[in-house]
């Protein structure tokens, strides 16, 4: 399959999308000067080439009430239990984030909760699977930094 090439209108489409996935392609079509039906169709190639996988929503948790973030480091009695410990972990559905990862930790995950207590019961539960020998939690005091746009519109601009 050969690469797919984005060109200047393709970027300002995507621009305008990282900006505000529900933008209407009418919009972007009048911002842009071409048609709804030409934003359309360069949304759809770049949909089937995997370029985009879907949209987002962003939710403000504190407003759902769980504020709390916190970061799980878990270590594994062997590393070969790493699939068995995922699956488990992704029954959890207050684990929000997990990675494989090297150096210290097997898994790294993040964690949202309503407070301490309740973070307490999610980290608990992950020390409850079975292969897991520990964890280290670091509890976040403020989220100052999550702005997935900047880098998309950078990734973009480098094509």
């Amino acid at each position: 399959m050969s690469k797919f090439r984005l060109d200047e209108v393709d970027h300002q489409i995507l621009d305008m999308l990282i900006d505000n996935t529900r933008i209407p392609f009418t919009d972007i079509a009048k911002k842009l000067l071409i048609s709804a039906g030409t934003v359309h169709v360069r949304v759809k190639k770049m949909e089937d080439a995997g370029i985009i996988t879907g949209s987002s929503l962003t939710l403000d948790y504190e407003k759902l009430g769980y504020s709390f973030i916190a970061y799980v480091g878990v270590f594994l009695n062997n590393t070969s239990q790493t699939k068995f410990v995922l699956e488990r972990i992704n029954e959890i559905p207050f684990v929000t984030v997990a990675h494989v990862t090297t150096g210290k930790f097997n898994i790294f995950c993040k964690i949202r909760a309503k407070d301490t207590k309740h973070a307490k019961d999610v980290i608990f539960m992950i020390d409850d699977i079975e292969g897991v020998y520990r964890t280290e939690t670091m509890i976040s005091l403020e989220e100052s930094i999550n702005d997935k746009k900047r880098l998309m519109h950078t990734i973009f601009k480098n094509l």
